[in-house]
């Protein structure tokens, strides 16, 4: 659902009831998790995601402060979505350190909106954000991040909790680092592609890299 605001206001509608303001902020965050698909983490403004919802921008305000507020409503959405992937792959199964590896890199490819931000967040949102908000977000990532430890403690023998929360903070680091390396604004992948000495990484690279260094970085923690 979209409100039926105009771009200049002429047919605004406050949301009045805590339904109707719940709706609003739902498709506010649809409006910017579309945005962020389609053009990248760095096309969420708020003026941009007004557009896309169809609503004044003065709307956007009065439920996020910044367009790094609603990114990282964006962040907890998908540590949610990566702890329910691994989790659900992970029931009632054991596996080896390399196709835990192989699920790690399969969820986080499978989901390239929390690729983009895994970098973002300990880079700009944690540090602009109203520290409540902040709070709030570790407090649900936490949550996802328990989750998946417990599955992988489950399902891969020779793992204990540190262990299993070491390869889930790897998993991270690495994903952030690569995905920005392997996916490059316009004009630096041209300048890439003319010439290919300037970089070690091509988009196509960050699966089979991601899964090459965590079946190492599992295997090691395993022994």
């Amino acid at each position: 659902m979209r409100y039926s605001e105009g771009v200049g206001g002429s047919a605004f509608q406050r949301a009045r009831s805590a339904e109707h303001k719940q709706q609003r902020a739902q498709d506010l965050i649809d409006a910017a998790r579309e945005l962020a698909l389609q053009q990248g983490v760095k096309s969420v403004t708020l003026t941009a995601v007004a557009q896309r919802a169809g609503v004044h921008h003065s709307a956007v305000r009065r439920y996020f402060d910044s367009h790094r507020d609603v990114l990282l409503h964006l962040a907890a959405e998908g540590w949610n979505r990566w702890s329910d992937a691994v989790v659900g792959e992970l029931r009632d199964r054991q596996v080896s350190p390399a196709e835990l590896a192989g699920i790690l890199t399969a969820t986080l490819a499978s989901d390239p909106l929390l690729c983009d931000l895994l970098a973002n967040v300990p880079l700009h949102l944690e540090h602009d954000v109203d520290v409540d908000r902040v709070v709030e977000f570790k407090r649900y990532s936490r949550a996802a991040i328990a989750r998946m430890r417990e599955a992988i403690v489950a399902g891969v023998p020779g793992l204990d909790e540190p262990a299993a929360l070491d390869v889930i903070t790897a998993s991270n680091a690495m994903a952030a680092t690569l995905w920005q390396a392997t996916h490059p604004g316009a004009a630096l992948a041209a300048a890439l592609n003319a010439d290919r000495s300037l970089s070690y990484l091509a988009a196509g690279d960050f699966e089979q890299t991601l899964a090459r260094l965590l079946t190492a970085t599992v295997t090691g923690l395993t022994r």
